[in-house]
């Protein structure tokens, strides 16, 4: 099965792609879009584009485990999504996510510029092999 995991943000959504059988994971882009009606349109194209058989965002957890305000919010954003790209869409706890692609660029000899562009959608490939490892 293929998965586009969204690792979303208030300016700016990385874009990864996966799947279950090779667990290759790859970043796609960042989408700067800012939250709303227009990085709907961005997702929905994104799909089109992508083909994936499922959904994959990243949920903002606390770090004690409950579902605060932004994982509302993110469910809420899904939920207007869901009907739009009519593919099943997976939640997957994303702490600690964009730690771990902060890490794998400090370690890349990129500018700061570039590290900016592809943090996101690292991070969205950090979420996608947290629901891969934990689909296994």
């Amino acid at each position: 099965m293929r998965y586009l995991a969204i690792d979303l943000g208030d300016k700016r959504t990385g874009l990864a792609l996966g799947d279950d059988i090779t667990r290759l994971v790859s970043p796609v882009k960042v989408l700067d879009v800012p939250r709303g009606p227009l990085l709907l349109d961005a997702l929905v194209k994104a799909v089109d584009e992508q083909r994936p058989d499922a959904v994959v965002i990243g949920l903002p957890i606390n770090m004690d485990g409950t579902e605060g305000p932004a994982a509302k919010s993110t469910r809420e954003f899904a939920e207007r999504l869901r009907p739009r790209i009519k593919l099943e869409i997976h939640f997957q706890d994303e702490r600690l996510t964009s730690y771990a692609a902060e890490q794998q660029l400090n370690q890349s000899g990129r500018t700061r510029k570039e590290k900016k562009q592809l943090r996101d959608a690292l991070a969205a490939c950090e979420v996608l092999k947290d629901f891969l490892d934990a689909r296994e």
